[in-house]
């Protein structure tokens, strides 16, 4: 019987033993597992600001120009919608600049959308005519919402930015809106975000909501965020290149998106206020020019809002006045900042981009 004790003893103890050292193997590969996942998942750069800063480039801008690590987002722009709901591209140098740049911004942890729309068409004449067509049949409807979802798919995307410029009516505010919704309840379902560039709504001499321009409030339920292009008001009225896009504009605009906003119970984070990167002149014969060429002519020109080049006054946004919209944005709990065009901005110090990403991340500039 002694025996008998004495071999259960001995076997309960190897039972034991046996069991604790495989439990210790199996939390052991479970750390090494963790730490392997941790490790994996830190090579990932993160971008750690609160505050989204959105940049659109054009399809033909050199991807290995742009400096990414202070972009929360890039909206490469644009896709053009036909009529039937297919979907064109500036031919295979766009195809492979957007690949290039996902490529180099997934690098630098910012996400890449694309635009759909913009003002001018890729066949001539304005695009809304196309969009508006491809919007109002569902079965066009359907095919560009599809198209959409395919090209995020196969070019490892982020989303999807709407630039229809610009619903006129009632009817087209409703079918925007349409499309809007289903084309967010597609994009979440797969955790992709849908933007929508908006105009300004506000008339840039008589600061008066502007009538014609129609949206349906309901769609922005169902976008992350909200563009406002907050410039462009040289041609309200008379032509004046000094209303492109002066501070109390842009006060106006932030006040009128921000009470809309209240109104609808729609977070304002979802509010992005838009600067411009370029200059108008106040000859219209003339083109406007790059903020990058007005800071290589004169880096002290960073410092004013209005230039003469080659007599011709040019009016724009220098950094003091892009460091204060921000200040405004970011006070009235605007969601962050978007800028048109990044291929505008000028290098180094005098950034206009640097001055934004500054101010959101330390309050002020640097």
């Amino acid at each position: 019987m002694k025996k008998y004790y004495l071999l259960l003893t001995i076997a309960v103890s190897l039972i034991f033993i046996g069991g604790f050292f495989l439990v210790s193997i199996f939390t052991s590969n479970n750390q090494n597992q963790l730490k392997v996942k941790e490790t994996a998942k830190s090579e990932q750069p993160i971008k750690k600001e609160t505050k989204v800063l959105i940049g659109y480039v054009q399809d033909f801008r050199d991807p290995a120009s742009i400096d990414y690590s202070k972009l929360t987002h890039i909206i490469f722009s644009f896709a053009h919608p036909e009529k039937d709901g297919s979907l064109i591209m500036n031919g295979e140098m766009a195809i492979s600049n957007l690949r290039k740049l996902v490529q180099k911004a997934n690098q630098e942890g910012t996400k890449v959308m694309l635009a759909v729309g913009g003002a001018d068409h890729l066949k001539g004449g304005e695009s809304y005519d196309y969009f508006k067509a491809a919007i109002v049949n569902p079965t066009s409807r359907k095919k560009l919402i599809d198209e959409l979802i395919e090209i995020v798919n196969e070019e490892n995307l982020n989303g999807i930015d709407i630039d229809f410029e610009h619903p006129r009516s009632k009817e087209d505010a409703q079918y925007l809106a349409d499309f809007t919704k289903i084309l967010g309840e597609r994009l979440h379902l797969n955790d992709k975000e849908l933007s929508i560039a908006v105009y300004s709504k506000i008339h840039s001499l008589t600061g008066t909501e502007v009538q014609s321009v129609v949206y349906d409030p309901s769609m922005f339920h169902h976008v992350d965020h909200v563009n406002i292009m907050a410039y462009d008001g040289q041609w309200d009225g008379g032509y004046n290149a000094a209303n492109l896009s002066p501070y109390p504009f842009t006060e106006n605009i932030v006040s009128y998106w921000s009470n809309l906003f209240d109104k609808q119970g729609i977070s304002k984070e979802k509010l992005v206020l838009g600067v411009p990167f370029y200059a108008q002149p106040e000859d219209s014969t003339n083109k406007q020019v790059s903020y990058d060429a007005i800071i290589n002519h004169d880096p002290a020109n960073a410092e004013r809002d209005r230039v003469n080049l080659n007599g011709t006054t040019y009016h724009y946004n220098g950094e003091k006045t892009i460091i204060k919209k921000t200040k405004l944005a970011i006070a009235n709990g605007f969601g962050g900042m978007m800028l048109w065009e990044l291929g505008h901005d000028a290098e180094g110090k005098r950034s206009l981009t640097s001055a934004i990403f500054d101010v959101q991340r330390t309050g002020k500039s640097e």
